[in-house]
C-alpha cells in the first residue's frame, strides 16, 4: 500500500508543481531532494539515536551536495539523484539502523522518489534549455 500511496502522492505533487508554476523555477526539484534527504535525520532525532543521526547526516549531506551541484550545473544530475535516493531507501537498512524510521517508509519514499525522478527527466526532455544554467 505504501508504494501506491507514494506514487499517487508523487502524481499529486508534480501536478500541483506544474499547475502552480513552482516547477518553472530551477530550484524546485533540487529543494525536493534536500527535503527528502532530511527525513532520515528527523527519524534519527526522533529516536534519540546519536549513531543513526551521525550516519543519516553523512548520507543526507551527499544527497544535498548532489542537489546543489545539479542546481548549479545541470538538473539532469538531480533527475538521477532523486531516484538514486529512492534506490537508497531500499538498501538503507543494510547500512544504517535507524530506530525512528517507520517500517513503511522505504516503500513510500522509494516509490515517490522514483516517480519524481522520472517526472523531472520527462520535464527536462520537454525543456532542454532548462537543464543548464545560462
Amino acid at each position: 500500500m505504501e508504494y501506491l500511496i507514494g506514487v499517487v502522492l508523487g502524481v499529486v505533487v508534480c501536478a500541483f508543481a506544474s499547475l502552480s508554476g513552482f516547477d518553472r523555477e530551477r530550484v524546485f526539484y533540487p529543494t525536493v531532494l534536500v527535503v527528502v534527504a532530511a527525513y532520515y535525520i528527523l527519524f534519527a532525532a526522533m529516536a534519540g539515536s546519536t549513531q543513526a543521526l551521525t550516519l543519516e547526516s553523512v548520507a543526507a549531506c551527499a544527497f544535498i551536495a548532489l542537489a546543489v551541484a545539479g542546481f548549479r550545473k545541470n538538473l539532469w544530475l538531480v533527475a538521477a539523484a532523486i531516484p538514486g535516493h529512492g534506490l537508497f531507501d531500499f538498501v538503507h537498512h543494510m547500512f544504517i539502523d535507524n530506530p525512528g524510521m517507520p517500517p513503511w517508509w522505504p516503500g513510500f519514499c522509494g516509490s515517490i522518489d522514483v516517480f519524481f525522478g522520472i517526472f523531472l527527466a520527462v520535464l527536462l526532455t520537454k525543456r532542454p534549455g532548462f537543464a543548464r544554467l545560462p
